[in-house]
């Protein structure tokens, strides 16, 4: 076997298939590693996503690794971690952008409306309680205008509303950039876009959250380590986040798994308190997931992982 493909749910699998994966003699699970439980690579190339825990062990068996995401942080940090800095690895920079800008969309416009309020009211055919707000003119406040962000900025203009950016790289010359001190007062949804560095990392403390317009909506689609929970929960509790929108979770590598398996572990946590809450929508790490982009996840993988045979190098590497 030369590559084994971790975390590839199904619809996923068929694609990878589909733009011919079995031919590079290929192995998939939809799980992680750490809930395949192997104890050697399955394979000298391996491709994870986001969740799975590498063992730093395997670094010295291992000939290259791809993650199938656009974000890397997690392969630097395993590099780093493992003491194997010259590991060859790779990611995938080009096939999710629109995708999760539009996830950043459905989220903030579901919370604006009270979609899951609205949905759960259906059955007694009750309205009250259900009153939204319009977007038209309303403050969007970008944080991260890289290739996702640029596309958050596209989507809030279409829709009338006023876009400013918080980046310290200005790549857009219409855009207006602020610091977060003045852009989160005047914000109304603030959209998380940006890349996760280690100085980045809890980005959204209690001090920033109180910095906050009250009642302001909070949406990430980036990583979950800027949005720690237990302050995202206390914001919520105190009515400062009006709504949030999480796709990302701070430790996935548990997170995931301990659902699937021992939904229990998570009574009593700040997110328990989010699933339960009205104005809070949660998905699973899913803003990638849509049929185009899954498609070209699926050939730019089978793309990389093709090259690296060849040449042992890989089209997209992480220096």
């Amino acid at each position: 076997m030369n590559v084994y493909f971790f975390e590839a749910f199904e619809e996923e699998r068929a694609a990878l298939v589909k733009y011919g994966a079995e031919s590079l003699d290929a192995g998939f699970t939809w799980k992680t590693i750490q809930e395949a439980d192997m104890t050697e690579p399955p394979a000298p190339i391996i491709s994870v996503r986001t969740q799975s825990a590498i063992p730093v062990e395997w670094a010295s068996k291992l000939k290259g690794i791809l993650t199938r995401s656009t974000g890397y942080d997690h392969l630097s940090r395993y590099r780093l971690a493992s003491g194997h800095a010259e590991l060859p690895c790779g990611y995938l920079p080009l096939y999710c952008n629109r995708t999760v800008a539009e996830q950043a969309l459905l989220l903030w416009m579901a919370l604006a409306r009270k979609l899951p309020v609205q949905t759960r009211q259906f059955k007694a055919f009750n309205r009250d309680g259900l009153t939204g707000r319009e977007i038209l003119g309303k403050n969007l406040l970008v944080i991260g205008v890289g290739k996702i962000g640029t596309e958050i900025v596209s989507i809030g203009r279409g829709l009338g509303m006023n876009v400013k950016g918080v980046d310290p790289v200005h790549r857009l010359a219409d855009l207006e950039y602020v610091s977060y001190e003045d852009g989160a007062p005047w914000a109304d949804i603030v959209a998380v876009a940006m890349k996760l560095t280690p100085e980045n990392t809890g980005y959204f403390t209690t001090e920033r959250l109180n910095c906050l317009k009250q009642g302001a909506l909070l949406v990430n689609v980036a990583r979950g380590e800027f949005t720690p929970l237990a302050a995202i929960a206390e914001a919520v509790k105190s009515g400062r986040l009006g709504g949030v929108g999480l796709d990302v979770y701070e430790t996935e590598t548990k997170l995931g798994p301990q659902l699937r398996e021992h939904p229990e572990n998570w009574e009593g946590t700040p997110l328990q308190y989010l699933m339960d809450a009205d104005n809070v929508i949660l998905t699973p790490h899913n803003a990638f997931n849509t049929k185009e982009a899954v498609e070209r996840k699926s050939e730019q993988s089978v793309r990389q992982v093709t090259e690296f045979l060849k040449s042992g190098k890989f089209i997209w590497p992480i220096e």
